[in-house]
């Protein structure tokens, strides 16, 4: 008997900005340490891929909210879309295309000094 994963649903960089913004959704970026550093979505919440499947819990910030998850390009988003549906979050989408998608789409993206950060 074959087990398939469905995909996570999915949402488009414009939609995940726009719920951002008006914070019906928390935009949890889980790319690593230095990604994040070098630039995020503005408002975004931290929380490496690496750390969630250690087990780590999500940041008190996305906890009982709906989540929009990004990475660099969408497959880590995907996996932790995944993880986190299993563990039993709520409403939970990727975020098509990741950070590139982001920045191609014109969105801002600031640094960890709140300076234009950069996606590579």
């Amino acid at each position: 008997m074959f087990l398939f994963r469905r995909r996570p649903a999915r949402t488009t960089p414009a939609a995940a900005d726009q719920r951002s913004r008006d914070r019906s959704a928390v935009l949890l970026d889980v790319r690593e340490r230095a990604e994040w550093a070098a630039g995020h979505a503005p408002g975004a919440v931290h929380a490496p891929l690496s750390a969630l499947l250690a087990g780590a819990d999500l940041p008190r910030a996305a906890q009982g909210l709906p989540l929009m998850v990004i990475c660099r390009s969408g497959h880590r988003s995907q996996q932790a879309a995944r993880l986190l549906t299993e563990r039993g979050a709520g409403a939970v989408v990727d975020v098509t295309g990741g950070m590139n998608a982001w920045a191609a789409a014109g969105l801002p993206v600031v640094d960890g000094h709140g300076s234009r950060g950069s996606t590579a």
